[in-house]
């Protein structure tokens, strides 16, 4: 027979650990990095994606949206100038005498608190200015009137006195919106009614409006927005002051505004902007007459008094259009034709609420800490992580990015960026399932490639559920190996053609190997004519000793099976011999550059080797280490002497399966209780040198079983120590001189 590790036998060449082990741990963390890198370009605007500005867009709308109150404010009402309107007093403008007569009607018979208009007035009307004049003259009005941009900066009108001068602001830029022109009202009513306020809004890259800012920049001067004068006139018309944010580490973080402070009788206010000086719309509700949210009265009903005095009393009232014809509509996050007065009262109603949502100047600071923290713990957590366990633990941090955004926005109204964070998320998660379904798609390939001619089926499939568990990367374990050689087969191999004595040769492999599969073992090399096969790697296997015993027993029953079937057909019975060793070995990948094998080597190999070599001299099918027959207790056992192998000093005891407890079996047969108590007794009278007791035991053992060698091979054993007695320091094992 062949040594273990060496001789004739069919190696062969492995494959490569899977690829999943070969990339570094740091490898995978620095791919998990990119994501996070991209975010961080983006927050730091180099360069700044548009679509994620768009997501935090579509963000903010769908939170608007579902945290409207829906609620009439009942301090804001708005005369409508609408198609009932212009079908009764003509289309616009209308005559001044005609909106004298509304305002008159509107403080006197309504008693209303303030109107503010939502047009300009910058047409004269010769004969009816005048009438306007006096009818605005010392009343709370505020008017309005728009600023534009273009080359030639054309002005028309008078702007009423700005509320702040560029000198005022402090020495570093801020950002305000800035206008060339503008379009104002007549002077004669702009000196009748000195506060106005500018009614342009900010459209963002979508179209849509969100912010309107509070405060812009026309030359030297810095002018308040409609929705703020009024919100100052009802408050006395306090002083303005800049709120200006302090120097940020961050490029570019906010340098300008982050407030709009009124200051009046030893009090402050402070109203919240982002940086351009912009305040978000709190909007309440879907807009129009129909939305809920304000009291919309139809102008006409006010001029020919349908209208009951004093429905309007204490109201702040704002003029407006909806009238399609005259496009005073906006796109808004709450729907797509938005009355444009509207807007401004939804403004107004948020400052008076004292609750206006914002994006502070903090946000890109806020930003970058935010995806420095989760891409962080991703980065390191996600490839430790299977598929699944990633998504939940991804998932679990999206959760709390929402959830903290959403804190933030319900207690205090901010308005800070989500998208870089949940698309950065969402590409890690992303690249962790792409990066586990790819590269575990090929380790999965790679082990089966590797282990499936080792392996049963059914093993490599537990194999491929956590394939990153398994490698070839050399352990040590306690493991149980069988060797199987068959007997005799020299002699058939000479008296056999080639191709008879292959196919031969294959037939009794493709037996035992499967027999071998079927009891969950993984099967080492083919050396000639003896099969290795180990238990308990690449799968640990608790019960690998009791699995090699089965197998051990089946594999001489299948070749039993497959002699008589040889007999028929005129073939040679093939005799069998298996060697059974249970201990610490060595499995891995083994080998030179050339060949390579997933093999196991050890003291407990080298001991299975010469186990097998002795099943010839005992006359046993089968013969166990010590310790496979301690690890498994479920059988017979039958010790047959004490042995002590090439090279160890120590006797170890061998044994032989005689079947499965309680039955006693032998030759397919029941062993006797008389029979096996009488072996039972011949070991120790062997060890005691009592040769009388022990050919006395042989003599009947022999009459019981005439065809068993195990008693035929004791016998000549006693006779020879009664002739030549051993040695004073004999302890009754037997010496093994040969591999």
């Amino acid at each position: 027979m062949s040594d273990p590790r060496g001789g004739h036998r069919r190696a062969r060449r492995a494959t490569p650990m899977p690829a999943a082990r070969r990339w570094p741990a740091w490898a995978r963390v620095a791919a998990m990095l990119l994501p996070l890198l991209l975010a961080l370009l983006h927050t730091l605007g180099r360069p700044s994606l548009g679509v994620l500005d768009r997501i935090d867009d579509l963000i903010h709308d769908t939170r608007l949206r579902l945290g409207m109150p829906g609620t009439l404010d009942t301090r804001i009402a708005i005369v409508d100038i609408d198609e009932k309107s212009l079908a009764a007093v003509g289309r616009w403008p209308w005559p001044r005498d005609r909106v004298a007569a509304l305002l008159d009607r509107l403080f006197d018979e309504q008693q209303v608190r303030l109107v503010g208009l939502d047009t300009v007035l910058a047409e004269p009307d010769p004969g009816r200015d005048e009438v306007l004049a006096r009818a605005l003259q010392g009343r709370p009005v505020v008017l309005g009137y728009y600023f534009t941009s273009d080359r030639g900066g054309h002005t028309s009108g008078q702007l009423p006195a700005p509320v702040l001068r560029q000198a005022e602001l402090p020495g570093r830029s801020v950002a305000l919106t800035r206008w060339d022109g503008y379009g104002a009202n007549l002077p004669v009513l702009a000196a009748a009614a000195p506060q106005a306020g500018f009614f342009n809004a900010i459209t963002d890259d979508d179209g849509v409006v969100r912010a309107l800012p509070l405060l812009a920049a026309h030359g030297e001067g810095i002018y308040e927005s409609f929705a703020l004068a009024l919100y100052r006139r009802l408050l006395g018309l306090p002083a303005v002051a800049p709120g200006v944010a302090p120097q940020r580490w961050l490029p570019g973080d906010y340098q300008g505004l982050h407030s709009v402070r009124l200051i009046w009788d030893g009090r402050q206010a402070a109203i919240p902007v982002d940086g351009r000086g912009a305040a978000r719309v709190p909007f309440r509700g879907e807009g129009g007459p129909d939305g809920g949210s304000f009291t919309y009265v139809s102008a006409a009903d006010v001029l020919q008094g349908r209208l009951a005095p004093g429905t309007l009393q204490g109201r702040i009232v704002l003029l407006g259009f909806t009238a399609p014809g005259l496009a005073d509509l906006r796109a808004t996050p709450v729907g797509g034709t938005y009355p444009g007065v509207e807007v401004h009262a939804s403004l107004l109603s948020g400052l008076l609420d004292g609750h206006l949502p914002v994006r502070p100047d903090y946000a890109r600071g806020y930003e970058v800490v935010l995806l420095l923290l989760a891409g962080l713990v991703l980065a390191l957590r996600l490839p430790r992580l299977g598929p699944a366990r990633g998504a939940l633990f991804s998932a679990g941090v999206l959760a709390a990015l929402v959830g903290l955004n959403q804190a933030l926005y319900v207690a205090h109204g901010l308005v800070l960026p989500l998208a870089s964070a949940l698309v950065m998320v969402a590409l890690m998660l992303g690249l962790h399932m792409s990066w586990g379904y790819l590269v575990e798609r090929r380790a999965k390939g790679q082990l089966a490639q590797a282990f499936g001619t080792y392996v049963p089926p059914e093993l490599v499939a537990e194999m491929l559920r956590s394939p990153g568990h398994y490698g070839m990367t050399a352990t040590t374990r306690e493991m149980t190996v069988m060797f199987c050689d068959m007997r005799g087969f020299t002699a058939i191999a000479e008296s056999m053609p080639p191709q008879q004595l292959q196919a031969l040769l294959n037939t009794m492999f493709s037996h035992l190997s499967a027999v071998v599969s079927r009891h969950r073992g993984t099967i080492d090399k083919f050396m000639g004519d003896c099969l290795m096969a180990f238990w308990g790697a690449p799968l640990e296997t608790p019960a690998h000793a009791r699995l090699a015993v089965e197998a051990a027993l089946d594999v001489v029953a299948e070749v039993e099976r497959l002699n008589r079937e040889h007999r028929r057909q005129g073939l040679p019975a093939i005799g069998l011999g298996v060697g059974l060793s249970t201990g610490p070995m060595c499995v891995g990948d083994m080998g030179s550059d050339i060949r390579r094998s997933y093999t196991v080597i050890g003291d407990a190999v080298n001991l299975g080797a010469r186990l097998e070599g002795l099943s010839r001299l005992y006359g046993v099918d089968i013969v166990a280490s010590d310790r496979t027959r301690e690890l498994a207790p479920g059988f017979v056992w039958q010790q047959i002497d004490r042995v002590r192998v090439k090279g160890k000093a120590q006797a170890v005891a061998i044994h032989t399966p005689l079947g499965h407890g309680p039955a006693r079996m032998t030759n397919g047969a029941p062993l006797p209780e008389q029979e096996l108590a009488e072996w039972d007794a011949f070991l120790p009278a062997w060890r005691a040198r009592d040769w009388d007791t022990c050919e006395a035991l042989l003599v009947s053992l022999r009459r019981r079983d005439p065809q068993k060698m195990l008693y035929h091979y004791w016998a000549e054993r006693v006779a020879l120590a009664r002739q030549t007695p051993p040695g004073p320091d004999w302890d009754g094992a037997t010496d093994i001189t040969t591999k």
